[in-house]
This record gives structure tokens, sequence and C-alpha cells, in this order.
């Protein structure tokens, strides 16, 4: 069983908290970090702190005024203090030598806070604060005077009601910044409370003596140990966001406004710090301090509290509370208050101790604390989390939510030790993992941990294109929650990311003395080597070792120039990318093949191909620089290869939709191991997410025997030279999927071809050929991929505005808790992503036309076609058309020699099965073709085909496909075709060449599609 707390009560975790997360730190606990109150990704943080002391009017005469700035400018006092705190923008200053010209001045310019000196020609300080308020009731007016003298206890008669606070000046300029931030947290606790639940701590002091003295000592303290702990913060940004919530510090002055300040703050007191001897009932009464210590005691056992005083046999009171005693006559008075905030607070390392005090162990972080909670002894855990030590000690690092969350639990609800032990632990760790989602982390090799840091950076430059983009995913899929919450046994996420900015690549060139210009006329292969031959810089070097020390995953090494997937500048594929096994036992190789790989693609920066495209784009006046990607690879091991059970490639619009699919439906490619070979029309299996059954390529069994996935990519993780096989791809084989046979992607993935039933079973519980089919994810749900894909366009099509595409990988698990991981490996702007840009087709295209389309699927433009092979009309017999088919197929093996890519026009559906419908022709008899034309007339009325017979090849080689219905307005201008140079003909097929190429525009998102002869294209 658990103890209670002293008074009887258990101050843990209360049951509605144990059930939202006991037993898991990756399924449920995020919710918890998401919504209301508790965010723990500072966007409540931008909201704290919003009235603000940037105006500040000093009243004070001459004499005043010089003596306070005596050793220095009172600005540049206050400027200094903000600089060495690192507080943000500091308070300006405006003086005002009488109370006449401070009133004139108010009535021209607002102020956030008064400061009025004593001695005024004109007007009493404390009538000029009642005359202030009378025009300004919400203004702060603060008496601030070289003595008690004449001012406490105040003189009689006089209206205090003008002065908020009176302060008495020593020289200690660390006064000034008490006093603006004293000012400040008056004017935002009840809002910042009420929104993030930020902590109060309350102080009871009646002379302004003593609370000129202990408020700077206690201001600077708060904010020196609150950035001591922000240290494991994750950059700078959120550091000063977190140091908005940082404890207030309330200043009461009496009895009644210490009970006032706790009745209605006592859900957020962090902490109280009393004198013993102040006003009560209007008067001085010499343990009123003891009586509210004793009243705040009672209602929360374990508040830590402070009673201060001058004469030590008060000790005895604190005693009899309990609280901590601090005698103001003691010679380290600012190291006893600095312990007690070290120790009581929170501030300093949480020390495990047993009921006796002796100390078992201590935690400088979260991480730490994570790391102990499972050794620590069961007697020691329950000391500390009956009294909420847990709480007290996450709240002092600005952990707001996690740390509210323990203090309202209870521990009646747990049966012992070890489950209270787990639950923290969880919490803790969910926190650390959740907190880091779409936040771009500085690397840190002292609080760096794989398993919580997903996205960090080396350096201070730039990421670079591509991995921008991979950031603003983490940053989407963190606003996505909606994501996690409709697939929870699938972990949705980026794989972990390390970025070295274009610092590093800057710093590489300068200390290699490597000179752009002078490579202009060296070969690839000559860059690459005299890349190889550079040398780190020292520093980049060191993190780097740092951070492999840490990571043994096979790693991907990949470039992210600065202008990689800029919209409409598509540099994808123009640099390259090498993967690493990261599995040799000599840690020196390990590190020298990724500094190898990392020099590769510094190099590839300056070659030939990136050099040439540059130069053809409005950034021909810059170079690039390179950013680079080390990410750790999404995949097993399976024997002597690692490799991803799915990778594939998913876009927002479908260029080649098949009827019932529609383009905004969006497109898959996807293959079992890495995807290299999509983007290069390697075998892949292609779907709509919204119609995963529909597939054109898949429609007889014949087309799925030629078009399935023959070969895979997979990654060699043995028998490998010490310097690797860069020069071919980084040690990346492709082999044959029998030779997979026995390993898990394929029997989770494949179906059996059955000969003698010429058949094909969604399942490996036979012999037979395997047959990649993808049946089981794309028919049997056994893994939501087509939802997701779905989802997750929509997602980046909103984020980013535009139609997206994205690269993606898939673990797959046997286990029924986990459906595995999905892996968003890349995402950007479709048009940056293809040699695209947007295609514009307009009434003059139309009017000026070869041919129009309604019906087109792909997209983009092509100016690479001088031929076009069509079926003269006036000859064409539908009982002719396999005699067709073989003429067309003997120009196209012409042309192929000749390497010139041609537009076909053609009646009927192309391929067709039906003679009587179309050409049939095989994809062999085409392989040369670079744009399709399929016309519906008279003669051939059959709905059109959109080449579904080798729809495969038509969408892996990008070719434009026209459906064009004669009888439309501008569908084809048969006489400017048949006008054109014949280079050879016959009985049904003509063969023109044209002195230019023509000008193909193909509009995939509208379907639009025009064919123009260069003098009539405006080009």
């Amino acid at each position: 069983m658990v103890p209670k707390a002293a008074d009887g009560s258990q101050p843990f975790f209360s049951r509605r908290t144990t059930r939202m997360a006991t037993n898991s730190a990756n399924a449920n606990l995020p919710a918890i970090f998401q919504h209301g109150d508790f965010d723990a990704h500072f966007k409540v943080f931008h909201e704290l702190m919003s009235n603000k002391v940037f105006e500040i009017l000093l009243v004070a005469s001459p004499y005043d005024a010089y003596i306070l700035e005596e050793d220095g400018s009172l600005a540049s006092k206050i400027i200094n203090e903000y600089r060495g705190l690192n507080l943000s923008r500091p308070p300006r200053i405006t003086r005002a030598a009488t109370a006449a010209r401070a009133m004139e001045v108010l009535a021209k310019k607002a102020f956030h806070l008064v400061i009025a000196m004593p001695h005024l020609n004109d007007m009493d300080a404390f009538d000029l604060g009642a005359q202030i308020k009378t025009g300004f009731p919400d203004l702060p007016v603060v008496l601030l005077a070289h003595s008690l003298k004449g001012i406490h206890p105040p003189p009689e008669g006089k209206d205090l009601s003008g002065i908020d606070r009176i302060f008495i000046w020593s020289g200690d300029s660390d006064l000034l910044l008490a006093i603006v931030k004293s000012m400040e947290d008056r004017l935002n606790v009840a809002a910042d409370t009420s929104q993030a639940m930020v902590r109060v701590l309350i102080l009871v002091e009646d002379s302004p003596l003593y609370t000129s003295y202990f408020l700077p000592l206690i201001y600077k303290e708060v904010v020196n140990q609150t950035q001591e702990v922000l240290e494991e913060s994750l950059n700078q940004e959120h550091r000063l966001l977190k140091m908005r919530a940082r404890p207030k510090i309330l200043v009461a002055e009496n009895y009644e406004q210490a009970m006032d300040l706790y009745r209605q703050y006592g859900d957020y007191l962090f902490g109280v710090i009393s004198d013993t001897r102040y006003p009560k009932g209007g008067k001085v009464t010499a343990d009123a301090g003891f009586e509210f210590l004793s009243e705040v005691r009672r209602a929360i056992p374990d508040l830590p509290l402070l009673l201060i005083s001058n004469e030590p046999h008060n000790r005895d009171l604190a005693a009899r509370i309990p609280a901590a005693f601090l005698d103001k006559n003691s010679d380290d008075l600012l190291g006893e208050i600095h312990q007690f905030f070290l120790n009581s607070l929170g501030f300093g390392d949480f020390i495990f101790r047993r009921p006796n005090g002796s100390e078992i162990a201590r935690a400088a972080n979260l991480r730490e604390l994570e790391a102990i909670l499972p050794k620590v002894p069961d007697e020691s855990l329950l000391y500390h989390a009956t009294r909420n030590r847990f709480s007290n000690w996450i709240m002092a690092r600005s952990e707001i939510a996690l740390a509210s969350h323990l203090r309202k639990a209870r521990a009646a609800d747990f049966s012992g030790a070890e489950e209270i032990r787990q639950f923290i632990v969880a919490h803790i760790h969910a926190l650390r993992k959740w907190r880091q989602k779409g936040v771009v982390v500085h690397f840190n090799s002292k609080d760096y941990d794989p398993d919580i840091s997903d996205f960090v950076k080396i350096g201070n430059g730039s990421l670079g294109g591509k991995a921008r983009g991979l950031a603003f995913v983490t940053n989407l899929l963190r606003k996505s929650p909606h994501l996690q919450e409709r697939y929870p046994q699938v972990t949705i996420q980026v794989p972990k990311t390390l970025v070295i900015t274009t610092e590093g690549f800057d710093a590489f060139i300068s200390h290699n003395g490597l000179d752009f210009s002078a490579t202009a006329e060296c070969t690839d292969e000559e860059i690459a080597a005299a890349f190889l031959q550079g040398e780190m810089p020292p520093w980049l070097e060191e993190q780097l070792s740092l951070y492999l020390q840490a990571v043994r995953q096979p790693l991907s090494i990949r470039s992210s120039g600065l202008l990689e997937d800029v919209h409409n500048h598509p540099f994808s594929g123009l640099y390259k990318t090498f993967m690493v096994p990261n599995n040799h036992p000599d840690f020196a190789v390990r590190c020298n093949q990724l500094n190898n790989a990392i020099k590769l693609v510094y190099a590839s920066t300056w070659f030939k191909d990136p050099r040439t495209f540059l130069n053809s784009t409005a950034y021909r006046i810059r170079r690039d620089q390179m950013a680079v990607i080390v990410q750790q690879l999404v995949g097993n091991r399976h024997g002597a290869f690692f490799y991803p059970d799915i990778s594939g490639i998913a876009q927002s619009h479908n260029f080649y939709p098949v009827a019932p699919l529609k383009a905004e439906d969006g497109v898959a490619r996807i293959v079992m191991g890495f995807g290299r070979g999509i983007p290069e029309g390697e075998s892949y299996l292609r779907f709509s997410p919204a119609y995963p059954k529909t597939l054109p390529q898949f429609s007889k069994i014949g087309d799925i025997l030629a078009n399935a996935q023959r070969r895979f990519w997979a990654l060699a993780m043995e028998n490998l030279p010490d310097a690797l096989f860069f020069e071919r791809g980084a040690n990346v084989e492709l082999r044959h999927v029998e030779d997979a046979e026995n390993e898990e992607p394929l029997k989770r993935l494949a179906s059996t071809y059955i000969p003698e039933e010429h058949r094909i079973r969604d399942s490996v519980q036979m012999p037979g050929m395997r047959v990649l089919t993808f049946a089981p994810v794309l028919k049997y749900d056994r893994f939501p991929l087509p939802g997701m894909l779905k989802d997750l366009l929509d997602v980046g099509h909103e984020g980013m505005g535009c139609a997206v595409e994205f690269e993606f990988a898939v673990d797959l698990t046997s286990g029924a808790d986990n459906k595995g991981t999905f892996n968003i490996l890349q995402m950007r702007p479709m048009s940056a992503g293809q040699d695209m840009h947007d295609v514009e087709i307009g009434a003059e295209d139309v009017a000026h036309a070869l041919c129009f389309s309604r019906q087109a699927m792909g997209h983009g433009r092509i100016q690479t076609l001088a031929d076009i092979v069509f079926v003269r009309p006036e000859t064409f017999d539908p009982g002719k058309t396999e005699e067709i088919a073989r003429t067309i197929g003997k120009v196209n093996q012409r042309l192929k020699k000749e390497k010139r890519p041609y537009l076909l026009m053609g009646p009927g559906r192309w391929g067709s099965f039906d003679r009587w419908l179309g050409i049939p022709v095989k994809w062999r008899d085409i392989d040369g073709v670079g744009g399709m034309v399929e016309i519906r007339n008279e003669a051939l009325k059959a709905d059109p085909s959109h080449g579904s017979h080798f729809f495969q090849n038509i969408t892996g080689n990008g070719i434009p496909y026209l459906t064009v219905t004669e009888g439309e307005s501008g569908a084809i201008r048969w006489d400017v075709l048949q006008a054109l140079p014949v280079a050879a003909s016959d009985t049904y097929i003509n063969h023109v060449r044209l002195p230019q190429p023509l000008v193909l525009k193909c509009d995939g998102r509208h379907s639009l599609a025009v064919v123009l002869l260069k003098e009539t294209s405006g080009q």
C-alpha cells in the first residue's frame, strides 16, 4: 500500500489521470500535451507576459537623479541587467524634473511605469502619485527614496492611494530590474495563471528597506535558476519563450494582503517567503507570519515555505509550522536564499533521499531523472511522490503541463511504488519525446538521445530546401494529431534526422581553399577526388564523431541544396545521395565512411549538371550552397541486407486518372525495398489511395506477371570494403525477388502464381512463383496504407497551399498490437519534384492547335518531338487494324534507332485486345513513342481506354496521352497535318517530319492538351 502524507492526504495521481497513461509512453500520452492547457510546444508561452514595461517615466529632482546615476546612466544599468540575464527588450527611461513637467509628459505619451523620487520642488511625491492616479488609474506608480526618513512610516494625513509600492535605493542596480519585473508580474499574474497555470511565489514583508533588499535577491535567483534549468531547452527561441513562464513574485505588506493573494492564487502557489512580524488588523503583530504560513501549511502540506526574521528565536516558530527559517542577520543571507531555491523550490538537482534524509542519487535534468527513476528504492520514490517533489521540480523547469498533471494526482489509485514509478517514467518520456516534434534542435552531445531527438542540426546556417521541407513536415505532423488518433496502431513520423547546415559546407570550402571558378573545366570525377582529399573542419568532424557514437542505425546521406525543392525550379535528382551501413567494428572507419559520403554530397554541388541547370534559372547569379541530411534509414536487417518493407512516392494530383479515379484523388507508386528506382521508371505498383483496388496495369493475369516488381534495392551489410562502393551508389544492390523467398517483407506483401490454374492466389502458404501484388495491404487492409496516404496528401496540400508529393517508407510488423511505422522521407511541391512547370493553355493556343484534347492525361511541356506518325483517315479500314499495328511497329523500330521520339495518332483504343475497337499494338511496337493521341470518330466510337493495356509504361515514362473526339472545335486540323512534309508513307500510315520540333502542352490539372507547330506556338 502507498503511505499517506503527514496530514492523512495522498497528494499524488488521480484515478482519471492514471487511466490516461499507465502503460504506454507512446500511444495516448501525447494528447495530454496537445490539448487545452497542456501545451508542450510553447504556443501558450507566446501569450504570456502580454503587459510589459517598455516606457518608464522617472520623476526626480536634478540632485536625486544625479545621486541615482552617480556611477553611470540609469538606462545603461537597466540595459546591462537585461543583457546580463539574457532577458528581452529593456525599457526606455524618460526624465521629468518636476511634478508639473511629469503631468505634461504623461498627457503626450503613454507610459507603463512611473518612478517618483521624494524631493520635488512643486509637489510632494505622495500628492503626485494621487494626481497621476486621477488621470491614469491603472498606471503603476513607485516611490523610490534614498532612506526611510519621512517615508516609512508615511506622514500622517497623507493620501497613500497614489503609491503602489515604496523602495529604498542603496546603489544596487539589481533593484531597478526587480522594480520593473515586480510591476510586470502584478499586471500579468491573473491572465498568466489562468491561461498557463504559471506558478506564483508570495513575499510578505512590510519594511520597504527589507523589501528592497530581498526582492532583487529573489528575482535574480529566480531568473538565474530558471535559465540554469532551461539549459536542456530545445533551442534559444524556446528558452526565451519559457522564461516568460518563470514564477510570478507577488509582494504583500500585511496579513490581509497576504491572505488575499493566497486565496486568489492558492492553486498556483510555488512557494511562500514571509517575514514574521508585520501588520495584522491594522496593528503590527509579532507572529503574523507564523499564523499566515500555518494557514497555508494546513491547506497545502507539501508547499515550500520560508519564514524570515531578525529574531533568531523565531526559528522555533518555523519548526512548528513546519517551514524553513532564515535569519535576516545572517552573514550569508544570499547563500541561504540560494539554497532555499535549490533544495525546496526545485531549481537544483533532483536529490533522491531516504526518509531519514540521506542522499541516494541526483538528477540534473529530465533525461537523467528518467534514467535514475527505475533504480531508486521504493521508500525513496514514495517519500518524494507523496510530497509532490516531482511536481515542484518539474515545474521549476517550466514544464507546466506535466507538473500540473502530476500535482493533481492521488496515490490511492496505484497498487504500489512500482506502478507509480512506471507512471512517472512514462510521462517524462512522453513529454521529452513529444516536445521535440516539429522542433529543430541544436545537436548537443551531452544530452543527445537518439530515442527522443527527432530532428537536430549542426551549425547556424540554412537547413537547405530539402531539410526545410522535412522540418515543415515534422511541424505539420505535430499540428495534425487527428492523424495519429485515426491510425493509433501506426507511428507516423519523420525518421531521425541530423542536418549539417550550409555553415558546414562553407567551412569545408574555406578550410580546404577550394575555388568554384577554378573547377569550371573539371570533370565530375576530378571534382569528387578533390573534395575527398579535403579535410573536414575540426569542429564539424568532432560533432559528427560525437553523433556517430550515439547512432548505430544504417544512414542515408542526402543533399539539401539551398535551392532544392524550390517552387518551379526542380533541382530534384541533380545532387547525390549515399547510404552507409554504419556497422564497421572500427569506429574510425565508420567516421571516415560518413565523412566521405558528406564530402561527395558537397562535391555534387559543383558537378556539371547542377552547374548547368543553375545557369538556366533565375538563380544563375548565385552559387548554390549545400546542407546535408544524415537520416537514419528505415527498415530492418534480413540476412546480409537491410531494407524497408515498402517505399514509395505519393502525389496529390494524378495526371493519369482512369475511371473511376479522379485527378484530385492523388496517386502513389510503391515498391518493396528502397525506392531509388521509381524515378527511373523501374517496375513499381501504381494506385490511387482513394481506389486501391483499381489497378489498370493488373487488369489481367498476364498484365500482373508482366508488370509486377521482379527486382528490388537493398543495402548490403556484409563483406564490404572500408571505402565502400561510393562510385556505384554506396553498396546498394539490386536483388531478385526470388532471392528473398524466406524474408519477412516478401511473405507480407506477395501472392503466389499457380501455373496449372493460370491463377494468382493472395497467399504465400503454397508452392509457386511469388508475385509482388501488395494484396495484403491494398486488398485486405493489413496495413492502412491507402487511407494514410490520402489523409497525408490532404494535410500536405493544405499545409503547402499547392499540390504536393512526398517520399515515404513503411516498416510492417507481424505483432498484433503494432502494425508498424509510416515514415515521411521528403515532402515538396509537385512542380519542384518533376521537370515540369505550370502549363497554361489559352484560347489562342486552342485556336491555332494542330490537335486539341479535353481528355488528356499527363502534365508538362514537350518540345522534343519532330516526327508524327498517324493513321491515314481516308484509307483506314477497321478490318486491317492488325496489319496497321505491324506497320507501326516497323516505323517505331526505325525511329528508335535514330533516337527520334515521335507523336503517334490513330483511331480507337491503342493496345486494344479487340481489334475492332482500336489498333492492337503491343508496347514493344510503340516503345519509342513520346506522345499519343487516341481519336474517337464515326468509324470507332469506343470509350477512351486511356492506354490501360500498357498503362505502366505510359505513366512510368510520363508520356502524354490525349483522347480527341472529332467534331469538337479545333479537335484535329487534318488539312494542316496532311500538308506536312512526308518522310514515309504506305496504304494506312503516314510519317511526317517537321523542320522544327512541335510543342505539346499538356495541362494535367485540367485535362487539357494542345499540339502546336513551332510557327504557331509563339515560341
